[in-house]
């Protein structure tokens, strides 16, 4: 079977057509917060949020996160194809509630913090990433 120009840009328009239906990753993590939190709203100041401004390479950013007085803090980095990356626990025995790690991000990206507190309230905390080389194939 040969393909023509004109069988090749029909082609090509349905495949484009397709793709602008998919949700963009930063609503797939809002959609994500929505349903760790139950809809409930976000407070903010409350969680320490460290990374770096530039990651030279998106394979090994390092991540710290604290906030006092939180039951567990879900780590989202809104560009990845899986935004979900970590969701940290924190018992009795880490009485600092902070932690830190090295996620990978595929491109420039905010890299999302949402505390469930003790109460029963949820915080959040942003910090956008420059990214130079990919981590996720990018």
């Amino acid at each position: 079977m040969e393909l023509t120009r004109r069988q090749m840009l029909v082609t090509s328009s349905a495949a484009i057509a397709s793709l602008a239906g998919l949700p963009a990753f930063a609503s797939a993590t809002d959609d994500l917060i929505a349903e760790l939190t139950g809809g409930a709203s976000l407070g903010e100041g409350a969680i320490t949020l460290g990374t770096p401004e530039i990651a030279e390479n998106g394979n090994t950013v390092p991540v710290e996160v604290a906030c006092p007085g939180a039951k567990s803090i879900t780590l989202y980095a809104d560009g990845n194809p899986v935004p979900n990356v970590a969701t940290i626990n924190f018992g009795p025995l880490n009485p600092t509630k902070s932690a830190s790690t090295r996620i990978r991000l595929a491109r420039t990206q905010n890299v999302v913090a949402v505390a469930q507190m003790e109460d029963g309230s949820w915080q959040m905390a942003k910090s956008e990433v420059k990214v130079t080389i990919g981590g996720c194939g990018g």
